[in-house]
């Protein structure tokens, strides 16, 4: 999987073009092509540095069937591995407000994960724009449940192929995802071994009173709408939590300054989960807006949080 943009070098001028290509395992590189000679491969010219070793990581996609029979395809990123089931897997999503999720370049999970001989995997599940409007539009408001229903379908056919197991098997997602991650931790706490939430949404009764949630009523709906309550409330983490389940661990981090989705989210959800004696962790950032983190140390910092508490909850 190679991402790539291209650019002319003089439109009116010149037939040259730049092209800027980068992988999971291969940096940003900078080249010079010409179109009047397709056939002639573009000159690499320079590329940023190289931040982890993987001379053996491969990029592979499959797909996994949702529970609508809807085929979700994903992207695994790991070194080869025999199929027993003990890979420790991180799985990333997002899904919503038709932002799309491809491999890309990524060295603190190349240096955090993948060097170590873990997998990496990205869910294109409903909801992003991975596919154009129609597969943003088929997981909006009452359809939200189809892009938690796609992820788990991810989750189960990795554990199916035998990559992973619910032991070993880690999912990350902020905002949006922050959201994912909390729906996962309430509907599938049999399927995961640790959650990384970050700036979530978790109380959807209030998410439209807060900050800026009242212009993401298109994406979820109107909870102050009975009709629409009713099933927003089914993908409403707070208040699906129950004191009898049991939850694997999680993080949750958020931002103090975050001007876009409120702290509360996160603090709310980690309460009620000390409340009910579950096992949560908890880190809030005094700066950084909806980032997270105001400067390279600070992100540094909450890299660091999240893949050491993968890394200690998901291998032996």
């Amino acid at each position: 999987m190679i991402e790539s943009s291209t650019c002319s070098v003089d439109e009116m001028e010149s037939d040259d073009y730049w092209l800027v290509t980068s992988s999971p395992v291969e940096p940003s590189t900078l080249a010079l092509g010409s179109a009047a000679e397709p056939a002639t491969a573009a000159e690499k010219l320079k590329h940023t540095p190289a931040f982890f070793d993987a001379p053996d990581v491969r990029v592979e996609q499959f797909e996994a069937v949702s529970k609508d029979g809807t085929r979700i395809p994903y992207f695994q990123i790991s070194k080869p591995f025999r199929a027993c089931g003990h890979m420790p897997t991180l799985l990333y999503g997002y899904g919503g407000f038709e932002i799309p999720l491809v491999p890309g370049y990524n060295p603190v999970s190349g240096v955090a994960w993948l060097e170590q001989g873990h997998a990496y995997v990205i869910a294109n599940i409903r909801g992003g724009g991975e596919f154009g409007p129609r597969w943003h539009q088929a997981a909006l408001k009452e359809h939200r449940h189809r892009a938690y229903e796609d992820f788990i379908a991810v989750a189960e056919d990795l554990v199916a192929r035998r990559v992973t197991s619910p032991k070993y098997l880690g999912i990350m997602g902020g905002s949006n995802g922050g959201l994912l991650m909390g729906n996962m931790l309430t509907m599938r706490p049999d399927l995961f071994g640790a959650v990384v939430c970050q700036v979530p949404l978790l109380d959807m009764r209030r998410f439209n009173k807060l900050l800026a949630g009242a212009s993401w009523m298109g994406e979820y709906g109107d909870p102050d709408k009975p009709e629409e309550w009713a099933f927003i409330r089914g993908f409403s983490p707070y208040h699906n939590l129950t004191r009898d389940a049991d939850y694997p661990p999680i993080l949750i981090t958020t931002s103090t300054r975050d001007d876009r989705v409120h702290p509360g989210h996160a603090r709310k959800m980690t309460a009620r989960l000390l409340e009910f004696g579950k096992p949560v962790l908890s880190y809030e950032n005094i700066e950084g807006g909806h980032g997270g983190a105001a400067d390279n140390k600070q992100k540094a910092f909450m890299d660091a949080l999240g893949w050491t508490f993968l890394a200690r909850e998901l291998t032996d």
